[in-house]
């Protein structure tokens, strides 16, 4: 027993787990800088709270990455490339992050009608750039060391991205405080300067990708493709891209009569989800259509579309078969409803209740993210001693549970011993659930079609959440935060009935294999 725990204390001294540390500080860092602390900045320079929220949506990029994750898997970079696959695509996502950051805090929100547009698409930008460096972070976990170190490797990993997180959300509200910024006294300075230090704080990533070496993995089995091949299976992409960008804000400016019949009929929160939903699905449609078009004229390398994209969700669906697959896949859509819907606008809740920017950096972003760690530390020992499906269900429970003690703190009003309690229970909770959720994830992947499978899972766990958050503002206009809470808190009840199903089919599943 001496001898496990010596060669597993041991282990965090290697170095490619001490890599995973600062890669996961360069993942953790730009999340909140799209979410709590830009709300907190948009809500200083008198953004109305709706457009605030609507700001989560820059996130979504985190959504959809399943979508470009096996272009970044397959096509090599030029010029950078010689830094090898996955450094490269690192640098490159880094810059990325960097120039986004950058560009977010040389924008004054009000300072134009424009503004504020200029200021989305760089938050667009951030959250593209940041959902790519996961992408390769990822996979450059799998690949940098044994299968015996990935739990060593992701919890390094995730410790990184907390001490990101804190460093972006209650750094930056100390930061922007200190330069003298305030609910009282907008200061467009304090911000951007604020936002510049968290672009510079991304070298920490940058000069680590410089200095860890390339995995070694063994791409021998790998089709061979041509030059020609990337560069059409790019181009194909980039059309699908902007079709998708096309369709998406072409139907937005002709369904203003439909928007005005459903707001009327139906309310602006769920007139407006509808019309959203009714977008996105069409401009989905219209990619899938003009992809398939074009894959009959054969521009592109039909084998090498399906071995990127087909491939990977046949090998999903062959292993669970279809009732059991889509099961899994609603549960992991529905899972993080609860915490995400609220997360969203929590900030703004604090702020509204009189609590100081201080105070939410000391409390919110510093103290809660320390119990999300050991919330996290104790489900992965739950996990392991009860098993993966039995703490997802308490997970949940405790997720959408703590919802509750929001609705006592709206009631209550600023209350700093309340919420200490809030904070506590909550971070637990989500910490718990998140290293239970984890674990069921990697469970459902297949070693083969890791990278990808785990893109897709990952981009599911988040959509519909994130979908549902770009309105918690406007359901806190129409029904109150008591209202509010509780109705996020009933989100996490189908997703109970799903964890029981999901557990039986699959107990059932491994007991006739």
């Amino acid at each position: 027993m001496q001898k496990n725990w010596m060669t597993t204390l041991s282990a965090f001294t290697k170095p490619s787990n001490i890599a995973m540390l600062f890669l996961g500080f360069s993942a953790g860092l730009p999340i909140l800088l799209i979410f709590s602390s830009l709300s907190l900045w948009l809500r200083e320079a008198g953004v109305e709270r709706s457009a605030v929220t609507f700001f989560s949506w820059a996130a979504l990029g985190y959504s959809f990455k399943f979508i470009w994750a096996p272009l970044v898997d397959r096509i090599p970079l030029p010029v950078l490339g010689k830094l090898g696959r996955r450094r490269s695509w690192l640098l490159l996502s880094q810059a990325s992050i960097m120039v986004a950051i950058v560009g977010m805090g040389l924008t004054d929100p009000v300072a134009s009608d424009s503004a504020l547009t200029v200021m989305a698409l760089f938050a667009v930008l951030l959250g593209f750039s940041s959902a790519t460096q996961d992408i390769v972070i990822d996979a450059y976990r799998i690949e940098s060391d044994e299968s015996d170190m990935q739990a060593i490797l992701s919890s390094t990993y995730i410790a990184g991205y907390r001490i990101g997180m804190i460093v972006a959300g209650a750094g930056a509200l100390f930061l922007a405080s200190y330069l003298g910024s305030t609910k009282e006294v907008y200061s467009y300075s304090a911000w951007m300067w604020t936002y510049i230090i968290m672009a510079l704080c991304m070298l920490v990533g940058v000069l680590t990708t410089i200095f860890i070496p390339e995995p070694k993995t063994d791409r021998s089995l790998e089709e061979n493709y041509t030059t020609k091949d990337y560069s059409n299976f790019f181009i194909l992409f980039i059309i699908l891209t902007g079709i998708f960008i096309l369709t998406f804000f072409t139907i937005g400016k002709v369904n203003t009569e439909l928007k005005n019949y459903l707001v009327l009929h139906l309310g602006k929160g769920l007139g407006s989800f509808i019309i959203e939903f009714m977008k996105l699905a069409l401009s989905i449609l219209a990619a899938v259509f003009v992809g398939k078009l074009i894959l009959k004229t054969k521009f592109v390398n039909q084998k090498m579309v399906m071995n990127t994209y087909v491939a990977p969700v046949k090998d999903f669906f062959k292993r669970y078969g279809k009732e059991v697959s889509i099961l899994l896949l609603c549960l992991i859509g529905m899972y993080r409803v609860s915490d995400i819907v609220l997360g969203v606008i929590s900030n703004v809740f604090y702020q509204d209740l009189g609590f100081t920017k201080d105070q939410i950096a000391a409390i919110v972003k510093t103290f809660g993210l320390i119990m999300t760690l050991v919330g996290g530390f104790l489900g992965g020992i739950l996990t392991v001693r009860f098993g993966v499906m039995r703490i997802l269900f308490w997970g949940a429970v405790l997720s959408a549970g703590t919802n509750l003690l929001f609705m006592a703190l709206a009631e209550m009003g600023n209350n700093l011993p309340m919420l200490y309690l809030v904070i506590s229970a909550d971070n637990l909770a989500a910490g718990l659930a998140s290293a239970a959720f984890i674990a069921f994830l990697s469970s459902l992947t297949n070693i083969s079609f890791t990278a990808v499978q785990y893109a897709i899972f990952s981009s599911l766990m988040t959509l519909l959440p994130k979908v549902f958050g770009g309105y918690s503002g406007s359901m806190v206009d129409s029904f109150g935060y008591s209202k509010f809470f509780l109705i996020t808190a009933i989100m996490g009840l189908p997703v109970l009935f799903l964890i029981w199903i999901a557990g039986n089919k699959l107990s059932l599943k491994k007991s006739s294999s």
